[in-house]
């Protein structure tokens, strides 16, 4: 992915005049596949300072793929009358140095920390281990287990790095499933139980939590369905994964 920026002086008697053109151009930019998201801001210290934000799939597929595509042509035409007042425009390659502040609290804080996790994945168990479906694949398992998916939790919401430090991260966790030949039927059982222990050890409610926390767990069960299925060669060298709020971080009223 390639982050474009383009800073524009517009003078302040077309200001209006000069975002309702980009709001029409962001219908088909919005539709070319080589787009994957966008933002026009414009400068509180200079208001005739704007810079949009554009971030591609790659620089070629902008420059070409975009550019000789079905929709460049209606985009364009909407900003074309101010293409000679662009100052700057240039590719940027993103870096490892990125992050998040502490306005919106991590899902690690939100859900109440490892204490929280912890009592979430033991009484989770202690329901897996009742389970006639489940239990064929964790009867097996050792006393800590409960307490290592905690920490793999945490991590993955944001919290403490303890099970990369101390368990190998996402290597070790992909070995775990390797050649055990999950069932959907298992897959889904295992989500139930997991939030139903949710509800029973009191997680937060709130919608935001809620609809973050089941996105991860649908998307973890169903990696490890695929990676515990007969030939399955999964790259045990990829990155931790780290969940956030996604598009509706929790609202927290200004004091």
């Amino acid at each position: 992915m390639i982050v474009e920026y383009i800073r524009y002086r517009i003078d302040h008697a077309k200001a209006e005049e000069f975002e309702a053109a980009y709001a029409r151009a962001a219908v088909p930019l919005s539709a070319a596949p080589q787009c994957v998201d966008y933002e026009l801001s414009r400068c509180v210290d200079e208001p005739e300072c704007y810079v949009l934000r554009i971030c591609w799939t790659s620089a070629e597929d902008h420059s070409q793929s975009f550019r000789s595509g079905e929709h460049f042509p209606t985009f364009f035409a909407e900003i074309k009358p101010y293409v000679q007042q662009i100052e700057e425009m240039r590719h940027y390659e993103r870096t490892p140095v990125r992050g998040a502040g502490s306005s919106v609290p991590t899902m690690y804080d939100w859900a109440g920390g490892t204490e929280a996790l912890e009592n979430l994945t033991k009484v989770f168990y202690d329901k897996v281990l009742k389970d006639e479906l489940l239990i064929p694949l964790f009867e097996h398992m050792p006393p800590d287990h409960p307490t290592w998916v905690a920490a793999w939790l945490s991590e993955v919401f944001r919290g403490p790095d303890r099970y990369s430090r101390e368990r190998g991260g996402y290597h070790h966790m992909v070995r775990q499933h390797l050649g055990k030949a999950i069932t959907e039927p298992q897959r889904r059982r295992w989500v139930t139980l997991l939030m139903d222990a949710a509800d029973e050890v009191g997680l937060p409610a709130d919608p935001e939590f809620r609809a973050a926390f089941a996105s991860y767990i649908e998307w973890g069960t169903r990696i490890a369905l695929a990676n515990s299925q007969p030939g399955a060669a999964p790259p045990l060298e990829a990155p931790m994964p780290h969940w956030g709020w996604g598009v509706a971080p929790p609202y927290i009223p200004s004091k």
